[in-house]
C-alpha cells in the first residue's frame, strides 16, 4: 500500500539551505518514490499567528510554490496548494480543537519558545496552531508525515486527536493516525556564523544563512566568511562534539553529496579548512544556483505559478471536502 505524505512549509520568504536540507530536499525525494502519494501545502494559515505585511504574503506565498517547483517537486506526480484556498483546513481545525484538551496544548514547547517572555501579548492562533496542524494531516488520510526534531511534538498531538477523536465517536480508525519520518542525520542545519544556533531567516546577519535566492558570488562569499576553528579539519567523528561549527559545514557537505558523515570526515581530515571551503561552495554552487535561477524565472510568471496553485487546491479541496463531510455526519450536524 503506497504512503500518503503530507507536509507544508510555511511562506516566510527567504527560505535557506536549513530549509532545503531540513524539508525541501526529502520532499523532492518523496515526490519521487513510486510507492508515496504526496501533498505539499503552502501553509499561509500558520503564516498569519503572526502580523503579516498582506503583500509580502502574496509575494512569499508565490515564492514558497515556486521554491518547491524548482527543488525539483513535479505538480503532476504531487499535490502543490497554499493552505487558506481549501476552507476544509479551517472548518476541520475547529472541530478538532473542541476534541483536543488545554492540557495538551500547555504542553507545547514551541509555542513558549514563539510567544517570548510576554505569553499574554501572543495571539489565540499562536497558541492553538497545533490544532489547526493536525487538521492540515487528517484530512487527508495521511500515514506518514515528514518532520524535524522541532514538530515531533506537534505531531504526538496530532496523533492524540486523532486517537480521541476516533474514541469519542465510536470510530476506531476513522481518522488515521500518522507515523513521523524524521531525518535524523543533518536534518537540523546551523547558522554559518555561530554553530549553536539555527539557521534562521530571523537573524539580522545574512552571513549567518545560504539563501534559496543568492547567487554564486554570495554563495562563495558566505562560506568563505563562515565560522571556523583554528585546528585543521578532524579526522574522527568524535572531534567534531567540541567543535560545532565544523560540525555542521561538514553536516551541510555530507547532505548534499549524499554520503555519510564519516566519509565526509575521511575525505578532509586533516586538511586547513580553507581547501574544504572551497569544496564545500563549488558543491553549493552546483547544487543551489540552479534553483536560485528558476525560482527567478518561475517568479516571473506569476500566472503560471497561480494556476498550479488552483489546479493544486482543486484537487485537495475534493479530498478534504469529503473528510469533512464524514466527519459532520459523525458528529451530528
Amino acid at each position: 500500500m503506497k504512503k500518503k505524505i503530507f507536509s507544508g512549509v510555511q511562506p516566510t520568504g527567504n527560505l535557506h539551505l536549513g530549509n532545503y536540507l531540513g524539508a525541501i530536499k526529502n520532499f523532492v525525494e518523496l515526490n519521487n518514490d513510486n510507492d508515496s502519494e504526496c501533498i505539499f501545502c503552502v501553509v499561509d494559515l500558520h503564516a498569519i499567528t503572526v502580523k503579516q505585511d498582506p503583500k509580502q504574503l502574496k509575494r512569499n506565498i508565490r515564492e514558497t510554490a515556486a521554491t518547491f517547483l524548482a527543488s525539483g517537486i513535479d505538480p503532476d506526480k504531487s499535490i502543490i496548494f497554499n493552505q487558506s484556498s481549501v476552507p476544509s483546513h479551517s472548518e476541520g481545525a475547529w472541530i478538532l480543537s473542541c476534541v483536543s484538551r488545554i492540557g495538551w496544548l500547555n504542553r507545547m514547547t514551541q509555542f513558549k519558545e514563539k510567544a517570548g517572555k510576554d505569553k499574554e501579548k501572543a495571539s489565540i492562533g499562536l497558541y492553538s496552531y497545533p490544532v489547526l496542524m493536525a487538521a492540515d494531516i487528517l484530512l487527508y488520510d495521511s500515514t506518514h508525515v515528514p518532520v524535524g526534531e522541532d514538530q515531533k511534538q506537534h505531531l504526538e498531538l496530532c496523533r492524540d486527536i486523532a486517537q480521541k477523536f476516533n474514541n469519542d465517536f465510536l470510530s476506531p480508525e476513522f481518522l488515521k493516525v500518522p507515523e513521523p519520518l524524521i531525518k535524523k542525520e543533518f536534518s537540523r542545519i546551523m547558522s554559518l556564523k555561530d554553530g549553536l544556533k539555527k539557521m534562521s531567516k530571523s537573524d539580522p546577519s545574512d552571513l549567518s544563512r545560504i539563501n534559496l535566492t543568492d547567487n554564486k558570488d554570495q554563495i562563495i562569499n558566505k562560506i568563505k566568511k563562515a565560522k571556523t576553528d583554528p585546528m585543521p579539519m578532524p579526522s574522527e567523528e568524535a572531534d567534531l562534539s567540541k567543535r560545532p561549527e565544523a560540525a555542521n559545514l561538514l553536516g551541510i557537505y555530507s547532505s548534499l553529496s549524499d554520503q555519510d558523515l564519516k566519509r565526509s570526515i575521511n575525505e578532509f581530515k586533516g586538511e586547513n579548512f580553507s581547501k574544504f571551503k572551497e569544496k564545500l561552495s563549488e558543491l553549493l554552487v552546483n547544487k543551489i544556483e540552479p534553483i536560485s535561477k528558476e525560482i527567478e524565472k518561475l517568479l516571473n510568471d506569476e500566472s503560471h505559478l497561480d494556476k498550479i496553485l488552483i489546479e493544486g487546491s482543486n484537487k485537495a479541496s475534493i479530498i478534504a471536502s469529503e473528510k469533512i463531510k464524514k466527519i459532520k455526519d459523525l458528529i451530528g450536524f
